[in-house]
């Protein structure tokens, strides 16, 4: 699958917007009939478009109340530094966001959910700073979520 058309990117906006919507709907919503609509999907999927399906789950009703964004620093840049934090960070549930950047004073941004200030006390002294060559840790926490979405612009597909 090289190029997507129209009915690919409304499949895709539509199971953005609800992963859990039967083929007959979207296919329905989308205006094709359902057998070439799961096929699409399918292709979709296979082509790597579509990474998975998941649910979305609210934090708080998890008693997960705390989220962070914590910027990282370290002490060396190699591979061989960056290879051993990426896997020591992987294997942490409390990391929903780990991202290599550039244009401040560290290299790392994470997106940290914890159920409160003691679990992010414990998470960022007895497994963050743990890893060898992190030199800094800024912390800055979630006051209130304004916007939230994880659907991904498509418009520019559209032209």
């Amino acid at each position: 699958m090289n190029k997507l058309d129209r009915f690919d990117i409304r499949i895709l906006d539509a199971l953005q917007k609800d992963g859990r919507i039967s083929n007959q709907d979207l296919a329905e919503q989308i205006g094709l009939s359902p057998s070439p609509c799961s096929r699409r999907v399918r292709q979709l999927e296979d082509s790597g478009y579509i990474l998975r399906h998941v649910a979305l789950l609210e934090p708080k009703k998890l008693g997960l109340t705390l989220t962070a964004y914590v910027l990282i620093g370290m002490d060396r840049h190699t591979p061989e530094r960056f290879a051993n934090f990426q896997q020591h960070i992987t294997r942490w549930d409390e990391v929903l966001e780990c991202s290599l950047i550039t244009g401040m004073d560290a290299d790392y941004q994470l997106k940290v959910v914890v159920p409160d200030m003691d679990h992010y006390q414990k998470f960022l002294l007895e497994k963050l700073t743990r890893i060898e060559g992190v030199t800094s840790v800024r912390s800055s926490f979630v006051l209130n979520q304004v916007q939230l979405s994880t659907a991904l612009p498509l418009d520019h597909l559209r032209a």
